[in-house]
């Protein structure tokens, strides 16, 4: 006889999407703080579309064999990370529809990439600044920044450290959408972008640290901080101590769960077999980042400091790439213009080695043209021929001037700022070890900055003079060209010619028009030359010095074109150095970084639905907990909770003691399970055929009959008939309407970041396209 049933409320909808194709490998997310959604829209598409099923994003990646692999978004719901089979996740931000961040975590081909974990970390404890009553700061803190409460002074010192002086310099300009050059082509080319890149640092959460976590089936573990600062890659084995049984090999592990909590810097990893084989076991590995427990404030100022040159020095790339190719197609055009002359005179043989520029000198100072050059004039060149080299030289050229004035040297200013920051931390430090740098290092990327920014200066100089040269050479390309083409002179023409600023054409044509004086900064730079300069510069003599050296003597017509002036090789020098310092904080970070204790988890069946939570027990010295919970495959109305407690000293995690229990829940079928929260497991049950439901199971109560784990000793469950289900744990009701039957559960904490949003639960149907999300009534919560 079946068991009664007691009625509950339904779920109230709240959106509902037709998914087509179903999502790809069950790779669908929901964003925790706005109503937006991303999947797998099949094997190489991604896609994000709000809750009215409006599609934002539809894109994929070149090359046929690139695969979506893993979903995940910040825990502000600001980014979404994207592992592509190429190796790659990319970061995408809610402004901008391309990539915004690349982290490269392993070759095309050679591992998979199995998890994306992503959360945010408290530091720890910043030191108490104290100071003697009397003294200055404090008696401005108490007289000048009090607000009338105590609790409301400001900390001076505080406030001083994270003092942002970036918001003084003008915003970065937008970048044309045309003309740059790999992965960042299309990044900085909107302002909304630069805002959402370029955001200032906020003191509000300095004491925060974003941490990203990315698996892959090779055993790594890639580890990076503030979105895109990457610390670097971990190879977790099991020790041999550890092994749970006696193996004739260790079994090779993926990372496929992660939680963690906020106040703690000890992460619970989730780790299977990588082979597929050993279904029925996961590991669960604490990961200790001391490095953020034992930081002050610093990390946070250190790390977005940081992330912010990177970002800085890939702005200035993209800069650099357009303001050659925008040179670049000043010389193009007229080029072949003139190649056309010069190969038309040189046949002729009358005229000897006299070129083009030769010819053209002699017109204006005689009046005499020579008939090719009359041909070429009134024939080829013509008015339209004239208004695409004026054209080209005046848009390329003013967009050279604009790229220098509004992107080039603001960015190199706000570069500058930051590295006057990194060495004021680098001697506070005193250059220890513990951040990874030192004070010459900055010193010399400073160095590189300082000579972008004389080039960039002499750029913009030499942009100018010939952009007024070329315009007065220009003019009187188009006076000759009507002069020649008409039979007799009009009072126009007269007029025109006595406006001529002769001195300005004979200076352009002999010497911008052979050669431009820009060839000495915006030239391209072969990887032999490259090396071959490095080799020469990396001395005592301080790359600016070198540098101004070099453009005096070209200035004076004492040195030809050489490499150390070109800004491609500087720049390269500048990313370079740049990368020494990364790469030191990134091993300084790395090195506190640690793997506690492994407990084996066994069960008897193969694993269906898994998920995991941590809590931070404050009353013990910071004890953590880590939640797990299972369902099995052959055992369809049974939930497995596991809980693993360990003690963390000064962000050292101890030995792991794991209790367990079992659920039995009537004669239902678990459809799936996901924790809300610290407190709540919720269910989505199938007590009937047409009655599903969510029930919340308070994973920490005392009532849940946790015994010690052994994986041995097959646990007693705790049996529970139907109504003791519905009675015991509150739940409530999902509708089924036109026969949806729900087959994956997603759920999300309320939110009001972005507006106000409560507590809800996403649900994929069975069909795999019938997509609906539900608010949670109160009393789950």
């Amino acid at each position: 006889m079946a068991e009664p049933v007691v009625t509950a409320a339904a779920l109230e909808p709240l959106s509902e999407t037709r998914l087509d194709p179903k999502p790809h490998g069950e790779l669908l997310t929901y964003n925790p703080s706005i109503e937006l959604f991303a999947r797998a829209a099949g094997p190489r598409t991604l896609e994000i579309w709000r809750s009215n099923g409006q599609s934002v994003v539809k894109a994929s990646q070149k090359g046929d064999k690139q695969t979506v692999e893993a979903l995940r978004w910040k825990t502000d719901g600001e980014f979404l990370a994207v592992g592509w089979s190429d190796g790659v996740v990319r970061l995408m931000g809610l402004e901008n529809s391309k990539a915004v961040h690349l982290i490269s975590v392993c070759q095309s081909g050679e591992a998979k990439i199995t998890c994306i974990g992503w959360t945010r970390n408290r530091t720890g404890k910043r030191a108490a600044v104290t100071a003697k009553p009397g003294t200055s700061w404090e008696k401005l803190s108490l007289e000048g920044l009090s607000l009338g409460e105590k609790n409301n002074k400001q900390d001076l010192p505080r406030e001083l450290t994270f003092l942002e002086v970036e918001t003084a310099l003008p915003k970065l300009s937008p970048l044309p959408a045309t003309g740059g050059s790999g992965d960042d082509m299309y990044v900085f080319t909107t302002r909304s972008s630069l805002e959402f890149l370029f955001r200032p640092f906020s003191p509000e959460t300095a004491d925060l640290v974003d941490v990203m976590l990315v698996g892959t089936d090779d055993e790594a573990i890639h580890l990076s901080i503030y979105d895109s600062f990457v610390i670097g890659k971990f190879q977790y084995t099991i020790p041999a101590a550890e092994m749970p049984e006696p193996l004739d090999a260790v079994p090779s592990l993926k990372l496929t769960h992660h939680a963690s909590h906020q106040d703690l810097t000890t992460h619970s990893l989730l780790l299977q077999p990588s082979t597929g084989e050993e279904k029925n076991q996961i590991y669960l590995v604490p990961m200790d980042l001391t490095f953020i427990h034992s930081t002050l404030e610093n990390l946070s100022l250190l790390a977005s400091k940081t992330t912010t040159l990177q970002k800085l020095i890939r702005y200035v790339r993209q800069v650099q790439i357009h303001m050659m190719a925008d040179w670049q197609s000043t010389r193009e055009l007229p080029h072949r213009f003139l190649d056309s002359i010069n190969d038309t005179l040189k046949e002729t043989g009358k005229y000897g080695q006299m070129d083009v520029g030769q010819a053209m000198y002699h017109t204006v100072v005689t009046g005499h043209t020579f008939p090719e050059v009359k041909e070429w004039l009134v024939d080829q060149l013509a008015e339209r021929g004239h208004k695409r080299w004026d054209k080209a030289v005046v848009s390329g050229l003013e967009s050279v001037r604009n790229l220098v004035h509004e992107n080039f040297l603001p960015a190199l200013e706000r570069i500058a700022t930051i590295l006057s920051r990194l060495l004021g931390i680098a001697r506070f430090h005193d250059s220890k070890d513990e951040i990874g740098f030192t004070g010459i290092q900055i010193t010399k990327v400073m160095d590189m900055v300082s000579s972008l920014m004389l080039v960039g200066n002499k750029i913009l100089l030499a942009v100018m003079e010939e952009l007024e040269l070329f315009r007065a050479f220009s003019t009187w390309i188009r006076y000759e060209i009507d002069r020649l083409a008409s039979s007799t002179v009009s009072d126009e023409l007269t007029e025109k010619e006595a406006t001529m600023e002769h001195g300005r054409i004979l200076t352009y044509i002999q010497q911008f028009m052979p050669a431009s004086p820009l060839r000495f900064y915006l030239s391209k730079v072969t990887t032999e030359d490259a090396a071959r300069e490095s080799a020469n510069a990396e001395g005592i003599t301080p790359l600016f010095d070198i540098v101004d050296k070099h453009i005096k003597k070209q200035e004076e017509g004492k040195q030809q074109q050489t490499t150390i002036t070109q800004i491609e090789y500087i720049e390269g020098l500048l990313g370079r150095h740049a990368d020494v310092v990364f790469q030191g904080i990134a091993t300084a970070g790395k090195r506190s970084v640690r793997f506690g204790q492994l407990q084996h988890i066994k069960l008897e069946h193969d694993i269906a639905k898994l998920d995991i939570q941590m809590r931070s027990v404050a009353e013990v010295n910071h004890n953590a907990e880590t939640y797990i919970a299972l369902t099995e495959q052959e055992r369809e109305n049974s939930v497995h909770v596991f809980r693993a407690q360990t003690m963390i000293i000064n962000g050292i995690s101890g030995g792991v003691m794991t209790q367990h229990s079992h659920l039995q829940l009537g004669g239902s079928t678990v459809i799936d399970v996901k924790f809300l929260n610290e407190e709540s497991l919720l269910v989505l049950l199938a007590l009937a055929e047409n009655d599903i439901r969510i029930i919340k199971v308070p994973h920490t109560s005392v009532n849940l009959g946790y015994h010690v784990y052994d994986p041995w000793v097959p646990a007693e469950p705790h049996v529970l008939n139907t109504e003791q289900v519905v009675s015991v744990f509150p739940n409530a009701k999902v509708p089924l309407e036109s026969g949806f039957m729900p087959g994956q559960m997603e759920v999300r904490e309320a939110s009001s970041q972005r507006g106000q949003i409560p507590a809800r639960v996403a649900l994929l149907g069975k069909d795999g396209q019938t997509y609906k999300v539900f608010s949670l009534p109160r009393h789950i919560l």
